[in-house]
């Protein structure tokens, strides 16, 4: 047997043990992902869960705070037992500084502001244009601090679970950009329960929108990387289709409560229908313009993360 033909017979065999050392850890990859994502959401459900049936019935039964502040107490607690659960999860399994939690006060008011403007600037252009009617105003409700503070709570619950879980540990292995995409998806398969009584293309509208939407937070945590900027942006997102008196997130129950009362007065496809503005082809086509700027300023800045490193090849030695 010549030496080429001995060469070939060594590649033969060296090359199904290559596939199966890549395939091998890249099983490892995906299953320290999983595990990942497995104790960080037993970390926040779990300390949320030991608060609720636990220290709450504790509180209620020792000092007997009374139906309202109980609620108080109630919504206080699930919020800080589930960073407090987020915080310990990355303190001690990925051992490291909880760096996304930390308060910066500045750009947590722009992600506000950005947030607000950024829903509310479209929604005027709908008013403007009669797609949106006012019907009467009837000014600040006191029952309005109430629904600010839920929606505040939803908001961070939300980002901490979507954002600085789940799309940090699927950056970590699959790369920035598949994990915005999947966080999205998730993101929007969620909210499916809020147009259950829609037809299918509400249903459709709705996921491309909140998949968007779900974009464009991923945006805003890539770029600033804390919870509370991306928290605020959501909030005051949410915050401003309330007070316009159209529906959030297919959600009629507060229009109620909003300054002024509203009705639609133009096509579906403009007024976003049963979901409310944020399935507005306007609403969507600015969100999208701003996900892209959004995304070239953090790629800019060295934001992105490529995906975890598989080797090609396995090298062997005579």
């Amino acid at each position: 047997m010549d030496a080429k033909s001995s060469k070939s017979i060594e590649t033969n065999r060296t090359a199904p043990l290559a596939d199966e050392t890549i395939a091998r850890r890249r099983m490892r990859v995906a299953g320290r992902m999983l595990g990942s994502l497995l104790l960080g959401g037993v970390a926040i459900l779990g300390s949320i869960l030991i608060f609720r049936k636990g220290l709450l019935p504790l509180i209620d039964a020792a000092f007997h705070p009374g139906p309202e502040w109980l609620s108080v107490f109630r919504r206080v607690g699930i919020l800080l037992t589930a960073v407090g659960g987020y915080w310990a999860f990355v303190h001690w399994h990925e051992k490291r500084a909880a760096a996304e939690l930390r308060l910066r006060p500045i750009q947590l008011l722009l992600g506000g502001a950005s947030g607000a403007a950024m829903v509310a600037l479209p929604m005027a252009v709908l008013f403007a244009f009669g797609v949106y009617e006012r019907v009467l105003f009837r000014g600040a409700s006191p029952a309005l601090l109430d629904v600010a503070a839920l929606i505040c709570i939803a908001a961070i619950l939300e980002e901490l679970a979507y954002r600085c879980l789940l799309f940090r540990i699927l950056e970590r292995t699959w790369g920035t950009e598949w994990a915005l995409a999947v966080q999205a998806v998730v993101f929007a398969l969620q909210h499916v329960e809020n147009v259950e009584q829609g037809g299918i293309s509400d249903m459709v509208t709705m996921l491309i929108a909140v998949t968007v939407t779900g974009l464009l937070w991923g945006a805003v945590f890539t770029l600033a990387r804390n919870l509370w900027v991306v928290a605020a942006h959501h909030a005051a997102w949410n915050f401003t289709i309330l007070l316009s008196g159209l529906p959030l997130s297919g959600i009629e129950d507060w229009r109620m409560l909003a300054p002024l009362e509203s009705r639609f007065a133009g096509p579906d496809w403009l007024t976003g229908g049963m979901f409310g503005p944020e399935s507005s082809l306007l609403v969507i086509a600015s969100t999208t313009v701003a996900v892209v700027l959004l995304l070239r300023a953090a790629r800019r800045r060295g934001a992105f993360f490529a995906p975890a490193a598989v080797p090609d090849t396995v090298s062997t030695k005579s």
